[in-house]
């Protein structure tokens, strides 16, 4: 009886045990000091060459991950929004919304060398999509997407959206999804026809900015100005479930090996949320961060978390806080071993 006891108690143990391995955990673990003033906006892992690409004002920093260092940047990129990287042509390029263009660059040397006129106004998110090999900007003053020719450097067509695009995710597979911020909803492109295929409403989600894509359940991760992740069908086309987030969200990052969606909000916090099957998902982990830090990107390598933010100065009445020079970083975030 006693052994038998004993082996039940081991079985616990090592149940509890793995249980307690497998809850998430994060902490700031680094800031990377940047130079530079001004606003910010998306940023981008590339995971081939190491590198994070940070949009700050009128430039694309360069970060090497390995050293947590700054090694270069883009300069000239008037109103940047964006980075796409496109390894397989040795380019990258970003959306500048205050003059309606798009800069390519070298990926080894950071020159740049071109720049697209695109007759969307205000290009803001970019996106290139490897199954049709074509690049995408969603424009937000024209409520359109610009195709573009890469290997060209040329636009090639426009799409007409139901209402100004923020965030998009591609399938892989000849689907891009974008949130509607403006109509809270999420439009379905054929990247091969370049034709809108299907738009559904995420109510009660109110404008959408930040989306994912768990490509394996085909679950989309929207992250809406009210305080909530709207968590969609790709497939069906309707809302499956929504979860409360914190307040001036801007981007969403999802992590497939650990099948956890990150809310990155403004007000100075991560919402980490499980998904435990596709129809079942919670919120496990509420991380501190910095005020500001609205959006985000994944390391899915290693798990760790990227955000750009700075130090504010005492708001003045009902305007927005100025940024105090010299404080901008990108702050790195790490699950606890």
């Amino acid at each position: 009886m006693k052994n038998l006891l004993s082996i039940i108690c081991i079985i616990v143990l090592l149940s509890n045990s793995k249980q307690v391995s497998a809850q998430p955990g994060y902490k700031v673990i680094n800031q990377i000091h940047l130079e530079g003033d001004g606003g910010w906006d998306y940023l981008s892992v590339d995971e081939t060459t190491d590198r994070l690409y940070v949009s700050h004002s009128s430039m694309a920093l360069v970060v090497d991950l390995k050293t947590g260092k700054q090694v270069g940047k883009i300069p000239n990129t008037n109103g940047i929004h964006g980075i796409a990287v496109v390894n397989s042509l040795n380019k990258g390029f970003t959306s500048n919304g205050r003059d309606s263009s798009v800069t390519v660059f070298d990926l080894k040397t950071l020159e740049i060398t071109g720049k697209i006129k695109v007759t969307g106004k205000n290009p803001d998110a970019i996106l290139y999509d490897a199954f049709s090999q074509k690049l995408f900007t969603f424009n937000g003053g024209s409520s359109s997407a610009t195709v573009i020719d890469p290997k060209l450097n040329k636009e090639i067509g426009t799409i007409s959206l139901d209402g100004k695009p923020e965030f998009p995710a591609s399938d892989g597979n000849g689907k891009i999804y974008v949130n509607i911020e403006d109509k809270s909803e999420i439009s379905v492109i054929n990247s091969t026809t370049l034709k809108v295929e299907k738009t559904w409403s995420i109510a009660p989600g109110e404008e959408p900015s930040g989306l994912a894509l768990d490509n394996e359940t085909h679950r989309l991760f929207s992250v809406c100005g009210n305080k909530l992740m709207v968590i969609s069908d790709a497939e069906a086309g309707k809302v499956v479930t929504t979860l409360p987030i914190g307040d001036r969200c801007d981007g969403v990052a999802f992590d497939p090996s650990l099948k956890r969606a990150y809310s990155s909000n403004g007000e100075g916090t991560i919402t980490v949320v499980q998904e435990e099957n596709k129809d079942q998902f919670k919120v496990v982990e509420t991380i501190v961060t910095q005020k500001g830090a609205r959006t985000i990107a994944v390391d899915k390598r290693n798990h760790h978390l990227y955000l750009p933010t700075a130090e504010f100065e005492p708001a003045q009445g009902n305007g927005r806080p100025a940024m105090k020079p010299g404080t901008f970083v990108v702050l790195e975030v790490a699950p606890v071993k």
